[in-house]
């Protein structure tokens, strides 16, 4: 919940008009009915986590195309052709759904042992970690299975007042994404979520005996409380967001637009500095950032600009003493920094230098406190922790254990706090809990004996050299006790793109796989931001195939050292990753035997093509602009996975996708899947006097969930059709077992 580095979340532009009488209206119309009198609020239920980006992906979640729209025009001709169209695409809808139903029905009992599988993993690895916890002034306030607690700071006996439930509030089956109490503690404001919606919807509390809804506000993308009764927010619709309010709760109540974002590549969102002295009004696009300061004491004047937007700058700004402290790009080398700036001379002239990172080492995130900075940073596959402190002007570095390979903040520590805590897991590993404290100068472990340590996974890190001989890291993990190797399955994962690196958070079904004898392997190709913000740009716009010579130097390497072989060789990747795994897939479909992909982007081009789409202008600065370039035309046509699709002899592939899903639309989805599928018969026809198999093509539509959201579903469906796939391949069993 709290501001860090990894929190900016930024992209492209919407407006929004509306009177405030209505605002009611507007949410209960999306969500089910409010009871807005008076509550005693018990409910339960499920709240995912909140996870956050690292900086400089901007927007990280916004992956790529949003939903598709075709505009009708009132002649007879076009309205029939695009009643023709969508007849066809209910047509092949309908057709992969009962093919679906027909397959999955083979795998049924399969099916059931795993998910019983997963579940006894879930137990026997479930965290007994507390909830995140946010003290303020004499109160803690928490969140846990979709209820808001306050409890006092001083009460050793656990007991708490429920201040909001989602389930007696109406929103049964949301999820609470954020919470901000006011700073006299008199308002709670939080945003829900729904799985089958990117937009949130923030409901403000007036608290006291019995806590009352104040407001609801729909399509809320942030919100912060500049004072007491000042709340500001920004709206969200379509994926875009670009108006910031300001909305009043004194006796005049009232709603202000205060400021809006008119070029379409930015997306705005606020934040409140650690000590609350500023909001920040934050617009960036993937490459480029501009701030501006509302001062949280004078929160009724206009916006003060910190640095005009530079072409290639991103920079974000944080308070201590005065003094602006600015992490950016800006100079030479092209990575992060940290600088500071008096707040009398914020212009970029003004900026000093307080901290520059390595060469080819990644921040993951930053937090700030009264004294000190800490830095999270990886380097060479290693967590790293920098401790900045700001009065004696030293840096002390910190190894991380070696099996850590992510990391998350735990809570929103106070900004005189004296103590940084933090979960550090691995893709094998369950989060366990660490602190670091300033006074004691040591990181300590907390509560070891709570999780189990997984004893018989071994970590290998291994670097890839690359067509054009860069080296490529590679995190792999195998049982320890497997005999072998090159015999076991291998399931590859890769991203590659946006500047984000692929999640390494631990999942139950990663230990199910170990178990059996799977090798997890990892490969942190350019495009992602394993390495810095280089990194990105040397696998993004003209240098994306860099990313798939990348993929297959992994791939390859793996295989020379005796991880498993071609045959036993299945490659995954979700959204965006999905164009180097379809890349590799018609280049070298050789490597591999399965391919297993969730919502994944497989039309780059059509959808770069289509300007109208919400982030086919933002996502320009990731892919490139083919209808001003005809060089970047060719480029992406020659690595896109749908427009390569050839007859040859493809890998079996399963696929994921999510019929509400706004970011990797589903007509996209199912014409890659068509083409592939008759591209694969195709090739099977010629050579089947050769004994050639035809490969699986299957395509999974879930009709609930969305592009962002994962659920123990996803878990289920990634573990079913490697099983299937590996199964088929490896001759155990027959695909009608």
């Amino acid at each position: 919940m709290c501001w860090t580095a990894k929190s900016f979340v930024q992209g492209l532009s919407f407006s929004l008009r509306y009177c405030r009488k209505d605002k009611h209206v507007q949410a209960l119309s999306l969500h089910s009915k409010i009871k807005l009198n008076k509550c005693h609020i018990l409910g339960w239920s499920g709240s995912p986590c909140n996870y956050t980006m690292p900086p400089g992906s901007i927007l990280s979640w916004r992956l790529f195309s949003c939903k598709e729209g075709t505009k009708i025009n009132c002649k007879r001709e076009k309205m029939t052709s695009v009643t023709t169209s969508e007849r066809l695409y209910q047509d092949l809808l309908k057709s992969e759904q009962e093919n679906w139903n027909k397959i999955s029905r083979r795998y049924k009992a399969m099916t059931k042992r795993i998910k019983e599988k997963i579940e006894e993993l879930h137990n026997k690895y479930a965290l007994n970690l507390e909830s995140p916890r946010v003290r303020f002034g004499g109160n803690i306030y928490f969140e846990e299975n979709g209820c808001i607690f306050c409890s006092k700071a001083d009460d050793d006996e656990g007991n708490a007042r429920v201040l909001f439930s989602t389930e007696d509030m109406g929103f049964s089956g949301a999820f609470i994404k954020r919470i901000r109490i006011s700073p006299d503690q008199r308002y709670l404001a939080t945003s829900l979520k729904s799985e089958n919606s990117e937009e949130a919807t923030c409901v403000i509390m007036k608290l006291g005996d019995d806590p009352v809804v104040e407001e609801v506000i729909p399509n809320v993308f942030s919100f912060e409380w500049a004072k007491n009764d000042v709340l500001y927010y920004t709206s969200q619709k379509n994926l875009k967001c670009q108006n910031v309010f300001m909305t009043t709760f004194t006796d005049e109540k009232y709603t202000k637009l205060v400021y809006t974002e008119q070029d379409a590549r930015f997306f705005v969102d606020i934040y409140c500095t650690k000590d609350r002295r500023f909001l920040t009004i934050n617009s960036n696009s993937k490459t480029t950032s501009e701030v501006w300061l509302i001062d949280c004491r004078h929160p009724f004047k206009l916006p003060v600009l910190v640095q005009a937007r530079t072409k290639g700058v991103i920079y974000h700004v944080e308070h201590r003493n005065n003094e602006l402290y600015i992490l950016t790009s800006f100079g030479e080398p092209a990575e992060y920094k940290l600088m500071k700036a008096s707040v009398a001379s914020t212009a970029m002239e003004n900026w000093q230098l307080v901290y520059a990172l390595e060469d080819k080492t990644k921040l993951i995130d930053l937090e700030m406190f009264s004294d000190h900075c800490i830095m999270f940073l990886q380097k060479a596959g290693y967590l790293y922790l920098n401790v900045i402190a700001f009065i004696s002007h030293s840096v002390q570095s910190i190894q991380l254990p070696t099996w850590a390979c992510a990391f998350e903040l735990e809570s929103h520590p106070e900004h005189t706090s004296s103590t940084c805590y933090f979960q550090l897991t691995s893709p094998v590993h369950p989060p366990r809990r660490f602190a670091y404290s300033f006074k004691e100068n040591n990181l300590i472990e907390q509560a070891a004996e709570e999780v189990p340590i997984i004893m018989n996974c071994h970590t290998t890190r291994l670097l890839a050299k690359s067509k054009d001989e860069t080296l490529v890291p590679i995190t792999v993990f195998h049982n320890m006790n497997s005999k072998e190797l090159h015999r076991k399955p291998l399931l590859v994962h890769v991203y590659g793109a946006y500047g984000i690196d692929l999640n390494m958070s631990f999942k139950e079904e990663n230990l199910m796989l170990i178990e059996e004898g799977w090798i997890l392997a990892y490969c942190h190709v350019r495009g992602g931001g394993e390495l810095g913000l280089r990194w990105h740009k040397d696998g993004c716009q003209h240098n994306k195939i860099k990313g798939v010579h990348d993929l297959k130097a992994c791939i390859m390497l793996l295989h020379e050292l005796g991880f498993s072989q071609p045959k036993y060789t299945a490659l995954t990747a979700a959204s965006a990753g999905g164009v180097l795994a379809g890349a590799i897939c018609n280049r070298d479909p050789e490597l591999i035997r399965a391919m297993v992909l969730q919502a994944p982007f497989v039309d780059v081009l059509n959808t770069m093509m289509k300007t109208d789409l919400p982030l086919s202008i933002e996502e320009q600065e990731e892919w490139g602009n083919p209808l001003a370039d005809e060089k970047c035309m060719k480029y992406i046509k020659s690595y896109c996975p749908y427009h390569n699709i050839k007859p040859q002899g493809y890998p079996s592939v399963f696929i994921t996708a999510y019929e509400n899903d706004q970011r990797v639309p589903l007509p996209g989805i199912l014409r890659y899947v068509q083409k592939l599928r008759m591209a694969a018969q195709d090739y099977a026809s010629r050579t089947r006097e050769k004994g050639n198999w035809i490969p699986n093509i299957i395509l999974d539509m879930q009709a609930s969930g969305s592009h962002c959201d994962s659920s123990w579903e996803d878990s289920l469906n990634e573990v079913r059709s490697l099983r299937c796939t590996h199964a088929q391949y490896c001759g155990e069993v027959s695909p009608q077992q």
